[in-house]
């Protein structure tokens, strides 16, 4: 299908330089290589190459859900790594047509992910009290043209949760334990609720909270991410890893 205005891609040189844009008509895009002109690669298909004023070949390639989000996305906090998302996304159940409540939204890079999963039947509910980071996360959806499935709230979870019967609560918040009883009454039996946690008292405070309320299959976790250079004879795992980014705690309401 050829590449029209709106398209998210990747001028990719080599394994070092790749870049993404979202394309938009008469747009100039700079790079070290040379500019490459938006009109230039309307109506291209993926996997052809465009050339810069200075002649140098990049090729059109198409992006996965993590290069746009994680790579084109504006960011004002602290965001959840992939690894990270997609376990929350697997144990929480979450496919088309889930209905899912999310607080805080941050920068919108779980939503998004959230949101990918459940469209185009489902919807995400997602609470922020911070403007600021209201509208980042805003003008990120519409990066992916997700608005359709998401509903974004400018309010405090933790002073009640609007949606009853939904299939799962996320909780990306400093305390999530003091929204723990409302995300119990948003979830419908079986549902899931996973909170994402950056030390180990927020932890105890949550799963103890989690317990006194009559969640059951309650599970702590955390995942580290390694990654391995592979050359015959010099393979190896790489000198830098994403060691401990948070704590995952999941449960689920009777």
């Amino acid at each position: 299908m050829p590449i029209k205005e709106g398209d998210v891609v990747i001028l990719y040189l080599n394994e070092n330089r790749q870049y993404i844009v979202k394309i938009s008509r008469g747009a100039t895009y700079s790079f070290n290589e040379g500019m490459v002109k938006a009109d230039d690669i309307l109506g291209k298909n993926y996997g052809e190459f465009v050339v810069t004023h200075i002649g140098i070949k990049l090729r059109i390639l198409r992006p996965t859900l993590v290069d746009t989000v994680y790579r084109l996305f504006r960011r004002c906090t602290q965001v959840i790594y992939p690894k990270d998302a997609a376990l929350i996304a697997l144990k929480a159940n979450i496919g088309p047509g889930s209905v899912v409540v999310e607080a805080g939204t941050g920068s919108g890079y779980l939503t998004a992910i959230l949101a990918h999963f459940v469209c185009p039947t489902g919807i995400v509910y997602s609470y922020e009290i911070r403007r600021e980071f209201f509208e980042m996360a805003k003008r990120n959806l519409e990066l992916l043209g997700l608005g359709d499935c998401v509903v974004l709230k400018e309010k405090d979870v933790r002073k009640g949760i609007d949606e009853r019967e939904v299939d799962a609560v996320i909780l990306d918040i400093p305390d999530p334990w003091n929204a723990l009883s409302n995300a119990y009454e948003s979830l419908k039996s079986g549902g899931v609720l996973a909170c994402f946690l950056p030390t180990l008292n927020q932890v105890e405070k949550t799963v103890e909270e989690a317990r006194r309320l009559g969640y059951l299959m309650i599970e702590s976790e955390e995942l580290l991410e390694r990654r391995y250079k592979v050359k015959l004879g010099e393979s190896r795992p790489e000198t830098r890893m994403i060691g401990h980014t948070g704590y995952l705690v999941f449960a689920r309401r009777p």
